[in-house]
């Protein structure tokens, strides 16, 4: 018979000519090529396609909310103008309503263009808008905190989204209806607790998705939505000066991103492969490549960090023949991340350095407002302002890393603080005092949304959000203390941002550098690779 007479004859019987060499597996399956989610999206789906594009641009539009509920109060609890009724009683030289006598003014605008105008927070009562202020930051600390844990558990990302945006309408409308003082105070507590989640699970739903050269990129990137949040609220406050008319006309937003952004949105692959859902997570792969162009061969598994690094261990054939969606799903808290020696230490690090890093922001802030022009033009130019400094630190992140650039943006904003609090507050002096702050808030407005980037990447998938929740925590306690500086008055501030800074910029330098570090799944995943390269952490 002739060779060619002999492979056809093998063929038809269904031979293989490699089977004297390579016989073949039983059952005729063949183990899957197990890969991470990071080298995955790098060789077959792509790290920066059109699918996280759109997903990034979507899911990041909830900064703009969060920006929103928060700067509301700047217009819903100013203090109004006031002008004379009558000239008996009314001064031309009083410079506060408090020196005049009852009924000889009135307020600009009627006694409905502001909490203070209409609940009577003035002279004795200042305090209160005080109050308001601390209670919304708290409820922005515990909401935190509580979707920070849900959203790396049972809800998952999107699931924790939707709760909260749909939280914001609610409450950002019943807080129109506000009969007293406390009753007002009490909606804005609850505003603050869904707030407080808001950024958090969107910078992480949005950012998990997108390949490790772009994550940077991506992540620096959130914080424009924020600031456009602002800017749009000064438009908003502008048409509907009524502080009822204002929190029901911002919660429109929250309503709108609800019906027609969050049914386009997809959960985390990341946490769906940690819960065990590795089909789940397989689909939503399959669709990114699809969109991105590109091509995910069957043969490949998306897996745990950890199960890739064991993968060379033997498995017996039961394990091989495994269901991907009969895994188990991996949970984590924050107990998880105090439990591993590494972990907390870089929870500790995160909790002060955000905390120093909220003072300063916030602190600033609210110093940068109090300019004596229109109110409204100041707060859209604030929130502009801040937009330099997100795109000359997303520029320079991936060349100087993580940890050089949240030192020295730290330090320059410090810089410009402690030589603003040697300035007198007169003349000239007191100009330079401003630009001093101007330049602090660019320095440390970049550095607030970096920390948001390297957070991520110091923890493992399975108790991100709960690190993250807990470093937002300390954020917003940072804002609840930052008003009771300003009260202080003079160079005080600017002498305690100044010392918040470099202390921060100090804690950084404890930190490892993540630059081309990839995302981990587990803690075990994390520590084997650090283990591998101890000199990471220097």
């Amino acid at each position: 018979m002739s060779k060619s007479s002999a492979l056809s004859t093998n063929q038809q019987d269904g031979g293989d000519l490699r089977s004297p060499l390579i016989p073949p597996a039983a059952d005729g399956y063949s183990k899957p090529k197990k890969v991470t989610m990071d080298q995955m999206l790098e060789k077959y789906c792509g790290e920066f396609g059109w699918w996280q594009l759109r997903h990034f641009v979507l899911t990041s539009l909830a900064w703009a909310l969060e920006g929103i509920h928060t700067m509301v109060m700047i217009f819903s609890d100013r203090e109004p103008g006031w002008r004379c009724t009558t000239s008996r009683g009314c001064g031309s030289t009083a410079k506060s309503v408090c020196e005049l006598e009852p009924g000889s003014w009135e307020w600009f605008g009627g006694i409905g263009s502001s909490t203070v105008s209409e609940f009577g927070l003035i002279c004795g009562q200042k305090y209160r808008v005080g109050i308001v202020q601390a209670l919304f930051f708290a409820g922005c600390m515990i909401g935190a905190g509580v979707f920070g844990h849900l959203s790396d558990s049972k809800l998952g990302r999107k699931g924790s989204l939707t709760i909260v945006s749909i939280l914001n309408a609610i409450f950002g409308c019943i807080t129109a209806f506000s009969s007293d003082y406390w009753t007002y105070t009490l909606f804005r507590f609850l505003s603050g607790f869904s707030t407080g989640g808001t950024g958090l699970c969107s910078f992480v739903l949005a950012t998990e998705p997108v390949g490790q050269s772009w994550r940077g990129v991506a992540g620096m990137s959130t914080f424009y939505f924020f600031s456009t949040g602002i800017a749009a609220l000064s438009a908003i406050a502008y048409f509907f000066q009524s502080w009822r008319s204002l929190y029901i006309a911002s919660s429109v937003p929250s309503v709108l991103f609800v019906i027609l952004i969050l049914p386009f949105l997809h959960e985390s692959p990341r946490w769906c492969l940690v819960r065990g859902k590795v089909d789940e997570a397989m689909k939503i792969m399959h669709k990114i490549a699809i969109s991105n162009g590109k091509h995910l061969p069957d043969g490949v598994l998306l897996a745990l960090d950890s199960e890739v690094n064991n993968d060379d261990a033997p498995h017996s054939q039961s394990e091989s023949k495994l269901e991907p969606d009969t895994k188990e799903a991996l949970n984590g808290s924050l107990l998880d991340v105090l439990r591993f020696p590494l972990t907390r230490f870089r929870l500790f690090l995160a909790v002060a350095i955000n905390f120093f890093c909220s003072v300063v922001y916030y602190g600033l802030s609210l110093n940068a407002v109090n300019l004596g022009t229109n109110l409204y033009l100041n707060v859209a130019l604030n929130a502009v302002a801040e937009m330099p400094a997100y795109l000359i630190t997303a520029l320079v992140l991936d060349r100087l890393g993580r940890k050089p650039l949240a030192i020295w943006t730290m330090w320059f904003s410090g810089a410009f603080c402690l030589a603003g609090s040697l300035m007198k507050g007169y003349g000239t002096w007191k100009i330079v005092r401003m630009v001093c702050g101007v330049l602090g808030i660019f320095g440390m407005a970049g550095t607030y949304n970096l920390l948001f980037v390297y957070s991520m990447e110091l923890f493992p998938t399975v108790v991100r959000n709960a690190a993250l929740g807990c470093a937002t925590q300390a954020s917003q306690m940072g804002a609840i203390l930052a008003p009771l500086v300003v009260v202080l008055g003079g160079g005080v501030p600017f002498a305690v941002f100044g010392a918040c800074g470099i202390a921060g910029g100090l804690l950084v330098m404890y930190l490892p550098e993540t630059l081309n570090r990839p995302l981990y799944d587990t803690m075990a995943g994390m520590e084997e690779a650090e283990a591998e390269k101890p000199c990471i952490l220097a």
